[in-house]
């Protein structure tokens, strides 16, 4: 029984886990969105999250700690002064996790790990939502909608006329 262990084991070792959550961190932080199956994304949002506190504090010893899971100097720079300043207000809560389709292959459930506050779908959303185009066009209340119906068929209109 796994009682109080906390943590996915992915079926990887511990070093090969280590690795494969910080390639992801730096590959979620400099892309800041991200394709990845569902267990993964949701292992790897505690350590982006982790990098984003890391940045915000923005000292040296902050910038040490982070850069032991991000061997990306750029990408490290990034954090620092790009990313963390735009999530001084928030307390958490970084990233977003959506579930997708599952994949095609071994059908396993995959997910959209990003960042929150940075893309086009947080655009999207503080305008309102993306409205949709209907296929037909607003008609007038029932009543105005339908006209009298007559009992006599009607002929189509021609440019002749009846004498």
């Amino acid at each position: 029984m796994r009682h109080l262990v906390s943590g996915r084991k992915l079926n990887r070792s511990a070093s090969h886990r280590r690795a494969m959550l910080s390639n992801l961190a730096v590959s979620i932080l400099d892309k800041e969105r991200v394709t990845t199956t569902l267990a993964k994304a949701k292992e790897v949002r505690g350590v982006v999250e982790r990098m984003i506190t890391y940045g915000k504090k923005g000292d040296l010893h902050a910038r040490r700690l982070a850069a032991c899971r991000i061997n990306d100097n750029t990408v490290l720079k990034k954090l620092f002064d790009d990313i963390a300043p735009g999530y001084k207000e928030r307390n958490g809560g970084y990233t977003r996790v959506l579930k997708t389709e599952d994949r095609k292959g071994d059908c396993a459930p995959m997910a959209i790990i990003e960042l929150v506050g940075r893309g086009h779908n947080d655009a999207v959303r503080k305008k309102g939502g993306a409205k949709k185009k209907s296929a037909k066009p607003k008609t007038a209340p029932h009543s105005a909608a339908k006209p009298e119906e007559s009992a006599e068929p009607q002929a189509p209109e021609t440019g002749e006329t009846k004498d």
